[in-house]
């Protein structure tokens, strides 16, 4: 708090001293501005000819600078250019208290009350903001709500990190004229030496660069910052109780990260503020905000400038009520703030209104680039890429970002599954990371080169394939590979390589197999075979035609038994077979045991190894095959980089929206169709002739006269229904009316009501038929003709009828 009082001091001396000399300056040329009115005053009409010859004169190469965005202020809503009478009020209530502030606390400083909009009006804090509720659920939680915040909001610093507010002043505008620079006469041979001098400063200036580089960097370790505690900062405040929030936090608008009170990078707070009120911190910050109550409701800890209804209250005790017990003294409580009370006005924003597109897009026209210290973070909207690319962290070696260390870049929506890639500049190595569903189940890939061969490491989702693979390491003359959950408990395969027979190309590796030298493959615990029995690790030599076992050891012992086949040739030099001999092999066993020892079992195992080294072998040339499959995948997914689009994304799905206007145009036909068939008035007769058969004439003319006789009996049953019904409720009303005269003397007043009500609805009914009975008898004749003249006039009987018209 000292520092900041004397920072005040120090600043109040300044604008004093400016003030003064300022003064002196106006009454220095006051004077002959003075003396210019008397010697010669101008007119209004003179004026405006002034100003009319000032405007049309052009300045070129003016330079402004403003920290506004361009915007049209006459497009916008009068609220923007205009305060309300209640506004006023609120920046003359504003104005009050803040110096009465400066009064009680002249050692802090100013408040933060009233700052300029778009269009230069004031407009106070807590009526910039206004709660509106949004249809995104992405924006019902914090932290969402918090990254697409930040994602819009641009980092900019101010111009005076002490103060909230301070207009730059515009450069003085450039000379219009200038002097045309001489011919150039210096010799060739000494700007060729002033360029080799020059080299060799620049060489040298580079080294110093280098050395001064370094040197900062050890300061800045024990650098202590001037400005700790002053600067200005806005961020938001999370109060707990409300929507099950446990504890009050803060959240960093620009990063959307959220702090807890308790952080060091929070060293005070000066004032608080909603759409409701506007408080200021009357509590001491010698420790930070770690030890600040709040509780808004507390006068003595937050000072609040509108006394309302919304404003939180402190639970009283009972010795405070016990003082407050007389109702007189209670009302003239409530009349007094009563009278003080102001409600906030309300907002002069307009209601917040993000449109799906704009949602999406995020940043200002889908793109962000934050730069910081040796590093650069660039956003862009999904789909804005053709790539995929959403999100690409680059980070440097050098302070002014030209010696790229490494790349990390992020992507959706990729239909390989690829979700991070990451290079690293210097080793020249690249990671590409993959969700689950790439067709090859790949999950990492790391490589310095596509070149098949060379150094890489591939892993998988062992879950996502059947023989259990989950890393596979390559050299040029290795392969490893890593397994888990096989149900012959493979864990471990490293295969040597030998030179090549040929140079290898793409997908060669099937005609021009590397040739494999050595097998080495270790296995896991098999719980239903002895230790004795269960081999651990196997070595197929290929090239001393050699095969090595080592077995599992047991619980209770410290070495493991062992066994090593000296394979040879089935037939001999004279092609005779061979027979298993007892040097064929060498075995180490812990437990000795008689079977073992015999030569047929021996013999039985050697040959279960041979087809076992064929099956290792061939196993070995699929894994090559695999890594040239994948290596040839990626590079066409690469090349194409296909989005997925999902279904519901109608704008960007070409192949659903053809779908959808193909089913749409389908219906329609088919809702024209059933429209003719329902219209259509021959389609009952032309359904009982042959299919295909032509119309004859007697045909058409006995169609026409079926369709003829079938519509007038219709309307004659139309008409007879009518009737009926009419005769119906006539006879129903008449039957009750003369129960009504036989037991009129003992009905009630309910029953007569009843009656009554019966009788206007019967009434109603029989009125709306007999209108129904007589508009159907005028109608009938016409439509009998209007469809008799359809007849004659039909595509399918015109023709025949011709005769007859």
């Amino acid at each position: 708090m000292e520092v900041l009082k004397e920072k005040v001091e120090e600043e109040e001396a300044a604008e004093r001293e400016e003030a003064a000399e300022r003064a002196e300056r106006g009454e220095k040329t006051l004077r002959p501005v003075e003396v210019r009115r008397e010697e010669a005053p101008l007119t209004q009409e003179a004026l405006r000819d002034l100003e009319k010859k000032l405007s049309e004169i052009l300045v070129p190469g003016k330079i402004s600078i403003s920290t506004k965005d361009t915007i049209d202020i006459l497009k916008l809503p009068v609220s923007y250019q205009t305060n309300t009478p209640k506004e006023e009020h609120l920046l003359q209530v504003a104005d009050n208290f803040s110096r009465q502030y400066s009064d009680l606390c002249p050692d802090r400083v100013p408040l933060f009350l009233h700052p300029v909009n778009e269009c230069g009006l004031p407009k106070f804090v807590s009526t910039t903001l206004r709660p509106t509720l949004m249809p995104y659920p992405e924006l019902y939680n914090w932290e969402s709500c918090a990254q697409f915040v930040s994602d819009f909001l641009s980092m900019v610093p101010l111009p005076d990190p002490l103060k909230p507010i301070v207009q730059q002043q515009e450069k003085a505008p450039a000379k219009k004229y200038a002097i045309k620079p001489p011919r150039d006469l210096s010799s060739k041979f000494e700007q060729e030496q002033e360029m080799k001098q020059q080299e060799q400063i620049k060489a040298e200036e580079e080294r110093r660069l280098r050395e001064e580089e370094e040197r900062l960097l050890e300061a800045e370790k024990a650098k202590i910052d001037p400005l700790h505690g002053l600067r200005v900062h806005c961020w938001v405040l999370v109060l707990s109780g409300k929507r099950e929030v446990p504890e009050t936090f803060f959240i960093d608008p620009f990063t959307a990260r959220s702090y807890s009170p308790q952080d060091d990078h929070f060293l005070g707070i000066e004032s608080l503020w909603n759409h409701k009120n506007y408080w200021v911190n009357m509590q001491d910050c010698w420790n930070c905000c770690k030890d600040l109550v709040f509780d808004l409701g507390d006068p003595v800890r937050w000072e609040y400038l509108l006394l309302g209804t919304d404003k939180p209250h402190l639970s009283t005790t009972e010795e405070e009520d016990t003082g407050m017990n007389d109702d007189e003294d209670l009302d003239n409580l409530c009349k007094d703030d009563k009278d003080k009370s102001f409600d906030m006005p309300s907002s002069w924003v307009e209601q917040i209104d993000i449109s799906p597109e704009a949602f999406e897009t995020r940043c200002p026209n889908g793109k962000k680039v934050i730069q910081y210290k040796r590093a650069k973070l660039e956003k862009w909207a999904p789909y804005l890429n053709s790539n995929g690319l959403v999100c690409r962290l680059t980070t440097y070696e050098d302070a002014e970002c030209t010696k790229t260390l490494e790349i990390k870049e992020w992507y959706q929506n990729r239909e390989d599954m690829l979700e991070r890639k990451q290079i690293n500049k210097v080793t020249g190595l690249n990671i590409d990371y993959f969700k689950p569903g790439h067709p090859q189940a790949l999950r990492v890939h790391s490589y310095k080169t596509m070149q098949p061969g060379m150094d890489r490491v591939m892993e998988f989702y062992e879950t996502a394939r059947v023989d259990g693979l989950i890393k596979r390491e390559e050299t040029p003359k290795t392969m490893t590979e890593y397994y888990q959950g096989r149900s012959d408990f493979l864990s471990y395969r490293h295969i040597n390589f030998g030179p090549r027979v040929k140079k290898l190309v793409l997908n060669s590796a099937e005609s021009n197999p590397r040739p494999v030298v050595k097998i080495t493959e270790r296995f896991s615990r098999n719980p239903a075979k002895p230790a004795d029995e269960d081999v651990a690790e196997r070595v197929f030599l290929i090239l001393d035609e050699r095969i090595q076992l080592r077995y599992h050891c047991r619980e209770d012992h410290i070495t493991a038994s062992k066994r090593e086949f000296l394979r040879r040739t089935e037939v001999d030099s004279k092609g005779n077979k061979t027979i298993m001999t007892a040097d064929m092999c060498v075995s180490f066993e812990v437990e000795p045991m008689e079977h073992t020892k015999k030569l047929l079992y021996q013999y039985e195992a050697m040959m279960q190894l041979k087809n076992e080294e064929k099956l290792s072998r061939h196993q070995a040339w699929e894994s090559e095959l695999e890594v040239l499959e994948i290596l040839k995948l990626r590079e066409e997914e690469e090349e194409a980089h296909t989005l997925t689009i999902s279904i519901y994304d109608t704008k960007r799905n070409e192949k659903s929206k053809e779908y959808r206007e193909a089913m749409e145009r389908v219906m329609h036909e088919e809702h024209l169709r059933q429209v003719e068939a329902q219209l259509d008035y021959l389609a009952p007769f032309l359904a009982q002739l042959p299919p295909g058969e032509k119309l004859t004439r007697w045909q058409a003319v006995r169609l026409k006269d079926e369709c003829l006789s079938d519509f007038k009996q219709r309307l004659i049953d139309k008409a007879n229904l009518i009737q009926a019904r009419f005769e119906k409720e006539t006879q129903e009303l008449q039957k009750k009316q003369q129960w009504y005269q036989e037991n009129q003397v003992t009905l009630t007043t309910e029953d007569e009501d009843f009656y009554l009500s019966y009788c206007s609805q019967a009434m109603f009914r029989i009125r709306i038929l007999e209108q129904r009975l007589n508009r159907h008898k005028e109608l009938a004749p016409l439509k009998y003709l209007a469809l008799e003249e359809k007849l004659y006039k039909d595509p399918r009987l015109v023709e025949l009828l011709k005769v007859f018209a």
